[in-house]
């Protein structure tokens, strides 16, 4: 099957944009904040969030099919500065994980997302790695983070609407959503457990499908 071009698929999300009203959307969203589970996790909110009990199940995930077009084309920014948007990668399979240097879960998950980017980018695999961090605040820890995690995939932070948008009220982190080549979320996956590698793994086999 013939995959449609970037040009393509950005024109069928801002026709999406335009038929949906993005002002209602954004607005709604900017009220949810991210908090990992256990601990607190500021993300500029007036709302102070309940904690989670770190031994409990994480909830399941919500019905989100389709990325939400607003945030495909959201800017965003890397560690070193350079400007991209998750439309870029639109006829890629793509893994987006929401995560922060504080976050314990996250320090366990991202060695196994650094053997999965060695074992899958060659494929056509993007990585993107988006920290829930102040970017003004963090930028010197998340880059020590990736020298000392050996990270070697795309990094950057993820706006409060784009978080928001991720999570659908699920504010836990980390969180790994994995985007088939059409722009749909296959697997979504909430908080860490060392199961989620190999159906991880898994998911992403089948996206290459």
């Amino acid at each position: 099957m013939a995959i449609e071009t970037n040009d393509r698929f950005e024109e069928k999300v801002w026709t999406r944009i335009r038929i949906k009203s993005v002002a209602a959307s954004l607005a709604a969203i900017f009220a949810i904040i991210s908090y990992h589970i256990g601990d607190l996790v500021p993300v500029a909110t007036a709302t102070t969030p309940t904690p989670v009990d770190a031994n409990a199940p994480a909830p399941a995930p919500p019905a989100l099919p389709e990325l939400p077009p607003p945030i495909t084309v959201a800017p965003l920014k890397d560690t070193k500065g350079a400007s991209f948007k998750l439309a870029d990668f639109f006829g890629k399979v793509t893994v987006i994980n929401l995560w922060a240097t504080w976050c314990g879960p996250c320090r366990r998950e991202i060695p196994e997302l650094v053997k999965l980017n060695k074992e899958f980018h060659s494929r056509g695999v993007e990585m993107i790695g988006l920290s829930t961090e102040d970017p003004d605040a963090s930028a010197e820890k998340v880059r020590k983070f990736i020298q000392d995690f050996q990270i070697d995939y795309r990094i950057g932070w993820a706006p409060g609407e784009v978080g928001a948008a991720l999570m659908q009220g699920h504010n836990s982190i980390p969180q790994i959503f994995v985007i088939s080549r059409d722009v749909f979320i296959v697997k979504h996956f909430i908080g860490f457990s060392p199961a989620y590698t190999a159906q991880l793994r898994q998911a992403l086999e089948d996206a290459l499908k």
